[in-house]
């Protein structure tokens, strides 16, 4: 039944199946636009937005991003490709693809007459079972695999993306990035933090120019042109405040009779200025990084000193740079007492630091560190479009690292924990004597949406595919003496089934499980919708506010 009422507030009201169907149809439309973009040979979405800025990626949560959605059904999906992008960094796609066809089957549920409440705890139910089922049957245990697992990891992550080719190069320099900026937690546990790996874009040169450097890596050059290029054994100073000639405060006045007392109050603001850059030079600093400014006169006594000067540091640059060197940032030189103090305990070390060119760009390179191992990625490519899309695959291998790291589980790809998790649910649907078991049968059918995907976009024939599929997983867990053949998945250049994990073809077993609860609650929050109400937009010169009484001019009277 449909209803569509006015309200008394000046709006509209939608009710019913209509709302229901009006927020499938619109997931429907986000998932499709995503739909060809999945796997190792998706396709590529050119957006250009309203200034004309062209963007060409195959990356879900870039496309998401980019695309205006206005419906609040679209926004859900749109806002669920984001929240798997920061948590788990890959399968954007894959997760909205689910989540709107767990809607598409939910609707048929309900106009077959099965209550939303019933499905929703459905579903809830089958997501649960299927998690459980992800942990106890489908994943490997990495301590044991070693370095080869992480770097397949990564190498199934690049094979949809532009760098696919070169995956090989780029997936070993993302292990060994990942490892460089391992920390351990006060609980005792490694962190990998994905952000403290910089990753710089250089044009010019091909792909397998692109380099690791054992150290952190900026785009400021030195404040000089007189200064030195490269020191070695650098005493690092950080310091976030400005380097400039003293001045008086702002607002106060100095009235001066004789014109020999105004040359002394300069010559004194020049020799505080001295002084306080002496008092830094002094405490060993040959390297200076500040997120403020130098000026000319700062700048004369560092090139006097042969001290290297940054300025105008980011932010987060400075903070990481202090971290790995191990220097403290200095917000002041003034102490307790008032006096102003450089002390050495406030400075890093590190091996070298270098101003280096890449073709057109210049970098500075803070190399081997001594507190924390820091790691940096400078990419080559031919143009800015092909620099972003691979800065982008190189995030997304470096979450999937990540992933695999801290997880310590990975799980066959190519579409194996789908068709497993299908075969299953349904097994389990038919132990259910409740009305559940109609929901579940269909959550089953709608994990099928991904090996059918990917067979169509890499231009198989999706039927037989997933059917030949599926009867392996049927074999694997019928029968004991063929459950192996539950790694079994779909290479999808060749357009046969293979064993995932001797090819190599594996993924976190957390993104698999997080996608899996996102898409799964994303699904429900949208399914429990039953009621739309529109509040009209007030149309401009309505009412009597003030504005309106002035421009009508009833005031003058």
């Amino acid at each position: 039944m449909q209803t569509q009422k006015t309200l008394a507030l000046g709006g509209e009201r939608v009710s019913g199946q209509e709302v229901r169907s009006q927020n499938v149809l619109a997931a429907g439309a986000v998932a499709n636009v995503v739909k060809s973009s999945l796997g190792p040979v998706g396709l590529d979405k050119m957006l250009v937005d309203d200034v004309g800025d062209v963007t060409v990626t195959n990356d879900g949560a870039t496309i998401l991003k980019m695309l205006e959605v206005e419906h609040p059904a679209g926004k859900v999906l749109v806002e669920l490709a984001d929240l798997q992008d920061q948590e788990v960094g890959d399968g954007t796609t894959s997760v909205v693809i689910i989540a709107a066809e767990l809607l598409r089957v939910a609707d048929q549920l309900v106009k077959d007459k099965i209550h939303p409440t019933s499905v929703i705890s459905g579903f809830r139910l089958a997501c649960e079972e299927a998690v459980k089922y992800i942990k106890e049957h489908l994943t490997l245990n990495t301590e044991d695999l070693g370095r080869d697992v992480l770097v397949n990891a990564a190498k199934t992550s690049m094979s949809s993306k532009i760098i696919g080719t070169e995956s090989d190069f780029f997936a070993n320099m993302c292990v060994d990035a990942m490892d460089a900026v391992k920390r351990m937690s006060s609980k005792g546990k490694a962190k990998f933090p994905v952000k403290a790996v910089n990753i710089l874009k250089a044009h010019g040169g091909s792909a397998k120019e692109s380099r690791l450097i054992d150290g952190y890596a900026i785009t400021t050059t030195v404040s000089s042109q007189f200064m030195p290029k490269r020191m070695e054994n650098a005493k690092v100073a950080c310091l976030d405040m400005n380097l400039h000639k003293s001045r008086m405060k702002m607002g106060i006045n100095v009235v001066v009779s004789d014109p020999e007392k105004l040359d002394a109050i300069r010559k004194r603001e020049e020799d505080m200025t001295k002084e306080r850059m002496e008092k830094i030079i002094a405490s060993g600093a040959n390297v200076i990084f500040t997120s403020q400014g130098i000026d000319d006169l700062c700048n004369k006594y560092l090139v006097q000193a042969g001290v290297m000067g940054f300025r105008r540091v980011h932010k987060d640059d400075l903070k990481r740079i202090a971290r790995a060197t191990g220097a403290t940032i200095v917000m002041s030189l003034s102490n307790l007492e008032g006096d102003e103090v450089f002390e050495a305990g406030n400075l890093g070390e590190c091996e070298l630091v270098a101003q280096e060119r890449v073709c057109d760009e210049e970098f500075t390179v803070i190399s081997k560190p001594k507190a924390k191992s820091s790691a940096s990625i400078i990419l080559r490519g031919a143009n800015d479009f092909y620099l972003d899309e691979m800065e982008r695959a190189m995030h997304d291998a470096l979450c999937v690292v990540r992933g695999v790291r801290e997880s310590k589980t990975v799980v066959p790809g190519g579409g194996a924990v789908e068709a497993a998790l299908s075969i299953y649910l349904e097994n389990f649907a038919t132990s259910l004597s409740s009305r559940e078991q109609l929901a579940i049968a269909e959550f089953a059918q709608a994990l099928l949406v991904i090996p059918k995907t990917l067979s169509v976009n890499a231009a198989c024939d999706s039927t037989e595919l997933v059917a030949k599929l599926r009867t392996f997983h049927h074999k694997s867990q019928t029968d004991e003496s063929k459950a192996n053949l539950k790694w079994v998945g779909l290479d999808l250049v060749k357009g046969v089934v293979r064993d995932s994990v001797k090819s190599g073809v594996v993924e976190p077993g957390m993104s698999k499980i997080k996608s899996l609860r996102f898409a799964t609650e994303a699904a429900i929050s949208i399914l429990r919708i039953d009621d739309l109400i529109k509040i009209d937009p007030k149309q401009d010169g309505d009412g009597n506010d003030y504005s309106n009484a002035v421009r009508s001019g009833q005031l003058n009277g």
